[in-house]
């Protein structure tokens, strides 16, 4: 479905029918394929999905796992998802517009797998080992900036998996972690990365050397269910927004970001089947 061409999108093949037979232009569906987003469009279109998500969580998630006695974990995953497939969902209707058929071809970029094989699966490792020893190392970091946000409804709950999943039995929070698996461990994290740095990274290439600063920026502002954590994530996420950037090959992000939070998600699980944990 992801397309091996980086080429300019036409934005003329974004219509509808119109009433007497042609064609008329959908001009938010032109707007959203431009080559160049402005910047306060892409601002926009980095922030409102984690708003909504964050309503998803406070309206459905968390009171639908409260319900039936689950973790936080198990809200988080359904708020995420609630949002986030929709969103993969309308980049599909953009290159149906586009192309006539359901594809993300012409709507991402960056797809044209430049970098060699062997050299992607090193760079991917060495974005993993960044990712998990730079997030690590500021947890400080993040505690010192969490004390100004306990105000939010639920700062106990964004804290990691080990706060997602407090105080419950051992055998519901490896059932939760079980069913959150392939969705906080492969598939939400890969659509962020399709939506982020397939579909919006490139649209800010015209920031040049910032483009990959501001888009690391505005994905860790984007997570407002864990804003003490905005510096960090921005530190550990952003060689992967660079290197995709310079590049031009979102293989490298979507392997550490997907990457890393499979593994991190499969460690977890296997340690608490276990009893490691």
């Amino acid at each position: 479905m992801i397309s091996s061409s980086n080429r300019g999108i036409s934005t003329t093949a974004a219509s509808t029918p119109a009433a007497d037979g042609g064609t008329r232009p959908n001009r938010l569906a032109e707007r959203l394929l431009d080559d160049r987003h402005s910047l306060p469009l892409s601002i926009m279109l980095h922030l409102v999905p984690g708003l909504l998500i964050v309503t998803a969580y406070l309206l459905i998630g968390g009171p639908f796992a409260a319900a039936i006695g689950y973790p936080t974990l198990l809200g988080w995953a359904i708020a995420l998802s609630l949002v986030l497939i929709p969103i993969l969902s309308g980049l599909l209707l953009l290159g149906r517009k586009q192309n006539g058929r359901f594809t993300l071809h012409g709507v991402l970029r960056y797809t044209g797998t430049p970098v060699p094989r062997a050299r992607l699966v090193a760079m991917v490792i060495a974005l993993i080992v960044w990712q998990m020893v730079v997030g690590f190392a500021l947890a400080p970091v993040n505690n010192f900036f969490k004390a100004f946000f306990t105000w939010l409804p639920y700062t106990d709950t964004g804290g990691g998996p080990a706060a997602y999943l407090q105080g419950y039995s051992h055998s519901v929070m490896l059932t939760a972690m079980v069913i959150c698996l392939p969705l906080t461990g492969i598939s939400l994290p890969l659509i962020e990365e399709l939506y982020f740095r397939g579909f919006l990274l490139p649209r800010l290439a015209h920031l040049g050397g910032w483009a990959p600063v501001v888009n690391s920026i505005l994905f860790a502002v984007y997570h407002f269910w864990s804003p003490w954590m905005i510096v960090s994530r921005t530190i550990f996420m952003f060689p992967g927004s660079w290197f995709t950037w310079r590049k031009q090959d979102i293989r490298l992000s979507i392997g550490m970001h997907a990457g890393g939070d499979l593994l991190l998600a499969a460690t977890g699980t296997t340690a608490l089947a276990l009893n490691l944990l």
